[in-house]
């Protein structure tokens, strides 16, 4: 029988020289009592008060209550849109079994992943034999990279409607919170999030900043602390009830690109250049805490997949985020290794010695 200690001592194994910094690391800016910290009650606690439906809370319940880490508050979600968002090739050329949908959706189920997020395409054509065996979570609007030169916008591929008849227990969205497209996106996704809670559909946003501008003097503040806490509170104000973000690895956005408004408390009190508390900063804009925060696993870079993704996982949990949404790491290997790494992202947060910081 593996214990609880066990798993600890595999997990801070994997994280090598930067365990001890992640593990035992103390947030001293938003301390953990001011947030609303996920768990088995993350439904009833946050929205049994609020105007979801029976039938959202249903589906709400039914993502926090499926795979390994059914009743613990957290998600584990496997994505793939990148046969979009990439291109084909790119992403399934690693390991070609992924060309096929089924095989993405018998990894979701083997992983005991919360839930499949992926295309109108692959999920329509295997509604029948799988919508009932781990829920859908249809991707609705994507950025298609084949017009050239490339235009960066999110596009609705489909109707809420259609990812509601196939048998999707949630939709999940796009928006380049900075581009010239955003307030169009903004007002698109705000609706189709109005309609597929009218359906009785949970909802999950992107909340990506995308504007070439946001890259100067060779930071990219695309990931900094300040503009996806912005990204998100926008994020949570269309009522998006689950916020997946990229993990933050820099901060001082709005003062260094000169826009926008902040104040000095933003980063001196709330935030400092810790990875967990740069997070938690981006749990206080998904009002503080009360709409969970799942974070990207990033792109496959070959054997530092693990660590980084276990990394994560550790920040994102010891931040007051709900989550993980892994999708290269996992599918660009093969299926057993993909299996095992998200098992093992998994382990962090079935962990109980891994806690809020």
């Amino acid at each position: 029988m593996i214990t609880a200690n066990h798993t600890l001592d595999k997990i801070a194994s994997i994280l090598g020289s930067e365990a001890s910094d992640l593990l035992e690391h103390e947030c001293k800016t938003v301390k953990k009592e001011a947030l609303h910290h996920t768990g088995p009650d993350k439904v009833d606690k946050i929205f049994a008060s609020s105007n979801r439906s029976p039938q959202v809370l249903r589906s709400l319940s039914t993502l926090y209550n499926t795979g390994r880490l059914a009743g613990t508050g957290y998600l584990s979600i496997l994505p793939v849109d990148q046969g979009i968002e990439h291109s084909a090739g790119s992403a399934f050329a690693p390991n070609p079994i992924y060309f096929d949908p089924e095989k993405i959706l018998e990894l979701a189920i083997e992983a005991q992943c919360n839930a499949v997020a992926t295309t109108f395409g692959g999920l329509a054509l295997l509604s029948r034999k799988y919508a009932h065996k781990i829920p859908f979570l249809v991707k609705i609007n994507h950025n298609e990279m084949l017009s050239y030169p490339n235009a960066y916008d999110q596009i609705m591929f489909g109707s809420v409607r259609e990812a509601w008849e196939l048998g999707a227990v949630a939709v999940g969205a796009t928006i380049y919170f900075g581009s010239e497209e955003s307030t169009r996106q903004i007002m698109e996704v705000a609706s189709a999030f109005e309609e597929a809670h009218q359906l009785g559909m949970a909802t999950i946003l992107w909340c990506y900043t995308r504007n070439s501008n946001f890259k100067q003097n060779g930071t990219d503040y695309h990931t900094a602390a300040d503009l996806t806490g912005q990204a998100n509170h926008l994020g949570v104000t269309i009522q998006a009830d689950v916020i997946k973000q990229k993990l933050p690895d820099t901060n001082r956005g709005f003062t260094n690109l000169k826009f926008g408004k902040s104040h000095p408390d933003m980063y001196d009190k709330l935030a400092t250049d810790h990875p967990i508390d740069l997070c938690r900063y981006q749990v206080l804009n998904c009002y503080s805490g009360r709409i969970g925060l799942i974070n990207s696993g990033g792109a496959s870079k070959g054997e530092s997949d693990i660590q980084e993704a276990v990394k994560t996982a550790v920040i994102n949990k010891r931040a007051g985020g709900s989550g993980l949404i892994l999708g290269r790491k996992a599918f660009q290997r093969p299926f057993n290794k993909g299996v095992e790494l998200l098992n093992t992202v998994q382990d962090v947060y079935l962990n109980q010695d891994i806690t809020l910081a």
